[in-house]
């Protein structure tokens, strides 16, 4: 069973390890699209790829006076065993159609959410549960976008 993110610090460790890994698998999706010619979902993934890094960005001057932990891969509170935000490279690489990553873009972003939302209701700190109930909105914020773009991709 997973134990609650009992720290701020620990908590942005966390954080930033999963903006972190989706500004990086976003970027890589950006350049998958760009490649492809599909300029709109290229330009949709380049606008999650700056809004994570622009996360991180943030995260990281909250938590510049703090001393955060150093967590292993293999340590991190992940709900899934991975990390929620970054689509598995395995899974892009057999991607054959926009939708698809799209649909994985979607799943990547519902699972930062709801990390973030199980943090909020599971961590004893109550300025934990604040910062994950903010960044949970902010992923919410992201499905939208998704969302949008799969309107706009139907098939």
């Amino acid at each position: 069973m997973m134990r609650p993110v009992r720290t701020i610090e620990e908590f942005y460790a966390h954080a930033l390890a999963i903006e972190r890994e989706a500004c990086e698998r976003y970027t890589e999706l950006h350049a998958w699209f760009r490649e492809r010619g599909e300029e709109v979902l290229a330009g949709l993934c380049r606008n999650l790829s700056e809004a994570e890094g622009a996360h991180f960005a943030e995260l990281e001057a909250a938590c510049r006076k703090l001393e955060l932990p150093v967590i292993d891969a293999a340590d991190y509170q992940w709900i899934e065993g991975e990390s929620p935000e970054a689509p598995r490279r395995e899974v892009l690489r057999r991607v054959a159609k926009p939708r698809q990553l799209l649909l994985i873009a979607l799943a990547a972003e519902r699972g930062a959410a709801a990390f973030f939302e199980w943090v909020a209701a599971t961590s004893p700190d109550p300025r934990v549960r604040a910062l994950a109930h903010e960044l949970a909105a902010e992923e919410e914020h992201h499905v939208s976008w998704v969302r949008d773009a799969l309107e706009y991709h139907p098939n």
